[in-house]
């Protein structure tokens, strides 16, 4: 009601970059302080709340989407995989080629 709002979801983008780096921070050894590290990581998903708000993006329904589209895709990866043992034991760099593989079998088929 007073204005204390972004006017601009640009504006909110920056906040999150600005969040990331605080973020960054208190991960490295040097700082690393579970308080702090929380505080940071509620304050991001504070300000992506509000980059939905201004988007006029339901949150949570994005969250049940991306969700969904992380148990798909995870799900493909598993197929994939089964034919070469299953993932687990496998570095997550072959993990990652596998989610490759997924994601990109999905964006073809939504073409």
């Amino acid at each position: 009601k007073v204005g204390f709002d972004w006017n601009d979801p640009r504006a909110v983008i920056a906040k999150i970059r600005e969040e990331i780096a605080e973020i960054e921070h208190e991960l490295s050894p040097a700082a690393r302080h579970q308080d702090r590290l929380e505080d940071e990581l509620g304050d991001i998903q504070f300000v992506c709340a509000n980059l939905a708000r201004h988007a006029k993006v339901d949150v949570g329904s994005a969250l049940r989407r991306a969700n969904l589209k992380f148990e798909r895709r995870f799900r493909a990866m598993e197929a994939m995989a089964a034919v070469d043992g299953g993932l687990a034991g496998q570095s997550l760099e072959a993990q990652d080629r596998y989610w490759d593989r997924a994601k990109a079998a999905e964006k073809e088929r939504a073409k």
